[in-house]
């Protein structure tokens, strides 16, 4: 779920769909603009992401940055979240992600078209579980979340996916923040974090 650098005549393309897997929507299709660098997180990540998150969704707020197609959010949102928002800094993907909104008819779900790290520095709401799915090779890891601490948005028991090209994760992390899960799919790595005090 990226936040490519794009134009018009690449959004202009017929749209491939993502599939959301369980919840509520289980089984609609999310459409997603053909855009240069624009990847939604792959079927077998996102269930083996939320199969790990299982009993920390329901109930909780949701912070998809890069969010591109929105299937994390949206997953999120139909697996019981009680707040998500998505991040989307184009504005072609951000008017698609709305009226995913409206034909869901997903009150819990806020679009808002905004810089990632330009959202980070201004919000003013904690979120217990943040998804970060930057495009590959265009941010770094740790500014993100050295953003995400200086802002203070995520609650001390917060939650951070992480998702990257393999071996662009970083083996340890700066403090304060320690993985909980990590894994590999094709070309792709992916993982949870959290604050180092409040690590299982």
């Amino acid at each position: 779920m990226k936040q490519p650098r794009s134009n018009q005549k690449n959004l202009s393309k017929a749209p491939q769909n993502v599939r959301i897997i369980a919840g509520q929507w289980r089984g609609r299709l999310l459409p997603v603009a053909q855009a240069d660098g624009l990847r939604p997180t792959a079927n077998r990540v996102r269930e083996t992401l939320f199969n790990w998150l299982q009993f920390d969704i329901h109930g909780r707020s949701c912070l998809d940055l890069f969010s591109g197609s929105g299937a994390l959010g949206f997953e999120a949102a139909s697996r019981g979240a009680s707040k998500v928002t998505l991040v989307e800094r184009e504005a072609p993907i951000s008017n698609i992600l709305r009226q995913q909104v409206t034909a869901l008819s997903a009150v819990q779900v806020e679009v808002i078209q905004a810089d990632a790290l330009s959202f980070i520095k201004t919000c003013e709401q904690r979120y217990d579980l943040i998804f970060l799915d930057p495009p590959f090779q265009h941010f770094m890891i740790s500014e993100i979340l050295d953003a995400v601490l200086a802002a203070d948005i995520i609650n001390s028991d917060g939650i951070i996916y992480l998702e990257a090209e393999r071996n662009a994760l970083p083996e340890l992390l700066d403090e304060p923040w320690c993985w909980w899960r990590q894994a590999k799919a094709g070309q792709v790595e992916y993982g949870l974090i959290q604050q180092q005090e409040q690590a299982p």
